[in-house]
């Protein structure tokens, strides 16, 4: 490994003990799982919880991480996924109905859908809660545009990435229902550098936020190429080179992919 050196992780989804065994694969954590990574950048682009056993235990393995980095000049950094938005929402609102006129929703009812798991809701403490809901949705490290859908949504709370952050963490701030509910919906939206247009879609948001390279969970690789996930080895590249698909779907039995940064596709 090089000073310097900059790696990313996908959605992690509950799977903390896997996370650890692929950290310490690239030398980034040791056999005590602390910090061996030195002045290097790791990224985690959100999705810690729900669909597997330990979603707080990765989250506290990141917490820790963050903490034992700085200390050795490098850098632990996380993104929000909508999954949390969700763990949040359900922690802040429960089984309150959402103003629609599409029929009872709720977050509770949400999260029961998509692989919720008490321990993730049993495990939040106040701590937990106020550093979650104070990771940003996007961010810019080098040539790259980190985030955790791949979607255009994120424009509607801004035209530059402080912006968006801001927005966000004023809506996770207050208790508006809607507003919540409205992050979480726009968060689950998917595929927007797919299809013939897609290459013109992502240099549309690069040239808007910046980057060379948008870097995104959330849209799990297999289903993009219609295989199964634990035939997926490395992450996706595609729209014409200027999208980074790196969810490998873990949950489903794919790898936990720690992707160095910039990515150069193997022959």
């Amino acid at each position: 490994m090089m000073d310097g050196d900059m790696f990313v992780v996908g959605d992690v989804h509950g799977h903390r003990d896997e996370l650890a065994d692929a950290l310490r694969e690239r030398g980034l954590i040791d056999d005590a799982d602390d910090w061996s990574g030195g002045t290097a950048t790791l990224w985690f682009l959100g999705d810690f919880v729900d669909r597997g056993p330990d979603g707080i235990g990765a989250i506290k393995l990141v917490r820790e991480l963050q903490r034992q980095a700085a200390d050795a000049g490098g850098r632990v950094e996380t993104l929000l996924g909508n999954h949390e938005i969700l763990l949040l929402g359900v922690h802040r609102f429960g089984d309150e109905d959402v103003p629609s006129d599409f029929g009872p929703r709720s977050f509770a009812r949400s999260w029961e859908i998509n692989g919720g798991c008490e321990a993730d809701q049993d495990g939040l403490t106040d701590e937990l809660v106020e550093w979650l809901a104070t990771r940003p949705m996007l961010a810019c490290d080098g040539d790259h545009l980190l985030m955790h859908s791949d979607t255009l949504e994120y424009l509607e709370w801004g035209s530059s990435i402080d912006k968006i952050n801001e927005t966000v963490h004023d809506v996770l701030a207050g208790d508006d229902l809607s507003r919540w509910w409205d992050v979480w919906r726009r968060m689950t939206t998917r595929y927007a550098f797919r299809g013939p247009h897609g290459q013109d879609a992502a240099r549309a948001l690069l040239d808007e936020l910046g980057g060379e390279r948008i870097v995104h969970g959330h849209s799990v690789i297999a289903d993009q190429l219609g295989i199964h996930p634990v035939d997926i080895e490395q992450p996706y590249l595609y729209a014409g080179g200027r999208v980074l698909g790196i969810d490998a779907g873990l949950f489903a039995g794919g790898p936990c992919l720690v992707v160095p940064l910039p990515y150069v596709p193997e022959d």
